[in-house]
């Protein structure tokens, strides 16, 4: 017999590669500061979804391989996406009864909350302080979260990750 969850395992981790490679794309100057957190968006959905399968490990995980990739500091993501993960994991029940309008507002309080860690670190290390601009990226994802719910829903129930 196989376990059927372990089987659906790769549509996480392929979910979490795309957001990573969404992160690392090059885009215009301009651009750059609006770069929505995908990386985080995406173990926030998994983490409101499937509590019971992904939270802070997959979290810590994910952040390290992106600590690596973008080339911050050690830790910083890991240390950001394992809190977001793991108020998303218990908030889970109360925010996946609200509707998505709700849920983005509380996904922007997330995304805040990640950018807020990072901003920490590089405080620690005495890195430069960033402008106002650090903070578009949580706009950005809070008006993208209703999209992005839909897709990774679909493809949660196409695929019957449970």
């Amino acid at each position: 017999m196989t376990d059927v969850p372990a089987q659906r395992t790769w549509v996480i981790v392929a979910s979490l590669a795309v957001a990573l490679f969404l992160t690392i794309l090059p885009m215009p100057d301009w651009g750059q500061e609006f770069r929505p957190q995908w990386v985080a968006m995406t173990i926030i959905y998994w983490s409101l979804a499937l509590p019971s399968r992904v939270g802070v490990l997959w979290a810590w995980m994910t952040g390290l391989v992106m600590d690596v990739t973008v080339g911050t500091v050690l830790g910083q993501h890991a240390l950001s996406l394992s809190v977001v993960a793991w108020l998303a994991v218990e908030l889970h029940q109360r925010i996946r009864v609200y509707p998505l309008w709700q849920q983005s507002v509380s996904v922007w309080v997330l995304l805040l909350v990640e950018r807020l860690l990072a901003l920490w670190v590089i405080g620690a290390t005495e890195q430069p302080t960033p402008t106002l601009w650090y903070w578009a990226p949580t706009f950005v994802g809070m008006l993208l979260w209703p999209w992005m719910f839909v897709v990774l829903r679909d493809v949660r129930r196409r695929f019957a990750v449970t």
